[in-house]
């Protein structure tokens, strides 16, 4: 019981920043209508960047507060220019989101071998904070609560700020009707991209997240990409708290099926379960009907 309960906690830290970065690319597809593959790779740039910064003296703790404004505004730049430009000539929604997906998978390529160029070659060790935490005679490293404790903070606070503010109520109102939104004056352009920065924000910080608990790569992109997706539609499409949810479900069962079984079954556990709730319930842990 106490090993189950030690790979439960491990399994909740580590989910927290699958939920942080799922966060991200459910607002984008939430509210954009962009199925962003690129998201891992956003994720991969901020780990990368974590490393540069620390070089220069800037601890990892600190280098969101550089990395997280800097990937929002690529974010915002890519929805503003592509995306926007897509949205304009497609001759329908169901166009434009199968040319945004087409496109997004051709950034990713650029992104990803644009950091190839700059980042390969190096071994990236993980960041490790001395300090040990006990609890219930269970030892941690200090990285795992620390990285939780930010991860649950940041989620709350965009789910905060998107219920309460008053940017994230017409945030809410372009993903229900853009159409409405704007008759009623809202800019739904800017609200587009401020939403694609802010998950290209949230995937960075993500990134520096990962980049403390392990090791990390130029490839680590589409692996994340691929984790992003399957808690996005398990938490359901469009829903932000439902992706912090289902990150930590998908956390605990990683680290129950790793520690019990084989690492190498945790990705197609995530499938399986994926394929049961599709079946069961369709719309996801909180999506809507």
């Amino acid at each position: 019981m106490e090993r189950i309960l030690q790979l439960i906690i491990v399994g909740i830290f580590q989910g927290s920043i699958y939920g942080l970065l799922a966060m991200g690319l459910s607002l984008q597809y939430g509210v954009c209508r962009v199925l962003n593959i690129t998201h891992g790779e956003f994720v991969m740039v901020g780990a990368m960047l974590t490393f540069t910064l620390s070089g220069l003296g800037i601890h990892p703790l600190l280098a969101p507060v550089i990395i997280g404004p800097l990937l929002f505004a690529i974010g915002f730049v890519l929805q503003s220019t592509l995306f926007r430009t897509l949205k304009a000539w497609a001759p329908s929604p169901a166009a434009f989101e199968g040319n945004a997906l087409l496109a997004a998978f051709g950034v990713m390529y650029i992104m990803e071998y644009i950091a190839r160029i700059r980042w390969s070659g190096r071994s990236y060790p993980t960041f490790i904070l001395p300090d040990i935490v006990s609890f219930r005679g269970m030892e941690f490293t200090l990285n795992q609560p620390v990285t939780f404790a930010i991860a649950l903070a940041l989620g709350i606070a965009v789910y905060l700020f998107l219920s309460r503010s008053r940017m994230g109520r017409a945030i809410r109102a372009t993903a229900e009707d853009p159409g409405t939104a704007g008759l009623m004056g809202v800019n739904t352009n800017m609200i587009l991209a401020f939403t694609f920065g802010l998950g290209a924000l949230l995937a960075g910080v993500a990134g520096t997240l990962i980049s403390i608990k392990s090791s990390v790569s130029t490839t680590m992109g589409f692996s994340n990409t691929v984790i992003a997706l399957i808690v996005v539609v398990l938490g359901g499409l469009g829903s932000v708290p439902g992706s912090f949810i289902a990150g930590i479900i998908i956390g605990i069962v990683s680290r129950l099926v790793a520690g019990f079984w084989q690492p190498v079954l945790t990705v197609p556990v995530y499938y399986a379960m994926l394929m049961i709730l599709l079946l069961v319930r369709p719309t996801g842990i909180l999506g809507k009907k």
